[in-house]
């Protein structure tokens, strides 16, 4: 990496040196401020032994959210929402045609 950056990012008060590429920087920061929110809200609300079990358990729940997009997009790709999408932009050009927008 010819720009790269090194950071350090802390997740479960261990430290993690990282050399990234600056345009990465904003996101990984944010990510771990969300893991690290994560984390306080689990070990808030349920008994945890340790931290292992609650990086875990954020894992799972990211797995999850990432599943759960896929899951919408591959709906919103099918071939009937296809169709549709199709038709409304051909109602919105005809519409557009005679000023009705």
């Amino acid at each position: 990496m010819s720009d790269s950056l090194k950071i350090k990012l802390t997740i479960a008060n261990r430290v993690y040196p990282l050399t990234i590429a600056p345009e990465q920087e904003a996101s990984l920061r944010a990510s771990a401020k969300k893991i690290e929110s994560t984390i306080q809200q689990l070990e808030k609300n349920y008994a945890v032994r340790d931290k292992q079990d609650v990086l875990a358990m954020c894992a799972l729940q990211y797995a999850a959210q990432t599943e759960m997009n896929k899951e919408k997009q591959s709906s919103e790709n099918d071939p009937d929402n296809q169709k549709l999408k199709e038709l409304i932009d051909m109602i919105d050009v005809h519409m557009a045609e005679y000023n009705v927008l």
